[in-house]
């Protein structure tokens, strides 16, 4: 088998993070099951958040969380990093710090296990750049490829930052750009190069750690990162968990390049389409946010930035910590009293 002429992204119905079950389809299984808990879960899955905390003594509590899905891009080291970063964010995401990880794979008897071995590598890279230790893993026979992480870690119960404490008069900062799910469907229909989805693939293999020790400096008060649901998306479980509402500047959200015109020329994953249609019903758009920026803030992310609400005393802080360490610091809105997300154009 020529392996270099496999393009993976062919075996994949849905690319990336984009193959999640939608929010409100997940929400209404979800309401039929009867929670395993106990006096111990600081955060379960009820608030939709990141992960799921334990505590295990008065200073400790443990982090767990899963997360795998189908290519997104070709290359395998690139799929096999893009997923281990992705599942390491949710950890980040709670103000913690993973430490160990099993893999998680689905694989086609008829593939060369060549691509499998550099699919595993791309993820070692990724956990030995974060520290973390794979310990294990499990495999299955597949027809489609799958790669992820179960990923455990730890943080401070009193430093545990949720998708719930968002408070009126904060300020939302995001860490990565959007257009992950656009740039990489526009690939696999073959209408940019390898060269133009390399922006993607940066942001989408840059870890979320040095976001994570920002956001704890400044204090914040509440965080989720970006992925599958879209911004629009992930900014309404927040706003539900705190009980508000969030206001964003859409002129201020940054885009990677050439996502807007891709939208405009019909680039639009299912995955984001979706997220589109479940969107509208709770979110208020201003009638001048043009219908290509409404798609994008809907845009299926797979390994994204963190949205952070954190007190306007402490955004500049935030934000210098972030453009210290490399990452992205764009201050895209605030928090209001009410419910559901408004979206406006320009001030």
């Amino acid at each position: 088998m020529d392996i270099a002429s496999i393009r993976l992204t062919e075996l994949s119905s849905c690319a990336g993070c984009a193959a999640k079950l939608g929010a409100a389809e997940l929400r209404r299984v979800m309401e039929r099951v009867s929670p395993a808990t106990n006096d111990r879960v600081l955060v379960g899955y009820g608030s939709s958040d990141d992960a799921g905390v334990y505590l295990l003594r008065d200073d400790l509590a443990l982090v767990q969380t899963v997360d795998f899905f189908t290519p997104i891009v070709d290359d395998p080291y690139d799929f096999g990093r893009i997923a281990a970063t992705n599942a390491f964010s949710d950890v980040y995401a709670m103000g913690g710090r993973p430490l160990t990880a099993l893999n998680i794979v689905a694989f086609p008897e008829a593939l060369d296990l060549a691509i499998l071995s550099q699919i595993l590598e791309g993820g070692a890279t990724v956990a030995l750049s974060a520290g973390v230790a794979i310990v294990g893993g499990h495999t299955i026979k597949d027809d489609e490829p799958k790669y992820g992480m179960a990923v455990s870690g730890v943080v401070d119960p009193k430093r545990i930052v949720t998708n719930a404490g968002a408070r009126p008069g904060d300020m939302l900062v995001l860490t990565k750009p959007l257009g992950t799910g656009i740039l990489t469907t526009a690939r696999k229909r073959g209408a940019i190069g390898d060269e133009d989805l390399s922006e993607a693939v940066r942001w989408m293999t840059t870890l979320n750690d040095r976001a994570c020790e920002a956001m704890l400096a400044a204090a914040a008060h509440a965080a989720t990162d970006i992925t599958g649901f879209g911004l629009l998306g992930h900014a309404d479980n927040m706003a539900r968990a705190s009980g508000v509402r969030l206001s964003f500047e859409a002129s201020a959200v940054p885009f990677m390049s050439g996502v807007i015109e891709l939208i405009e020329a019909g680039m639009v994953p299912g995955g984001t389409r979706h997220n589109a249609e479940t969107h509208a019903a709770f979110t208020t758009f201003a009638p001048s946010v043009p219908h290509a920026v409404r798609v994008g803030l809907s845009d299926a992310q797979t390994s994204g930035g963190l949205l952070i609400s954190v007190s306007p005393k402490r955004v500049d802080q935030l934000t210098f910590k972030l453009k210290e360490s490399g990452a992205l610091a764009a201050v895209v809105g605030e928090v209001r009293e009410g419910a559901g997300i408004d979206v406006r154009w320009g001030v």
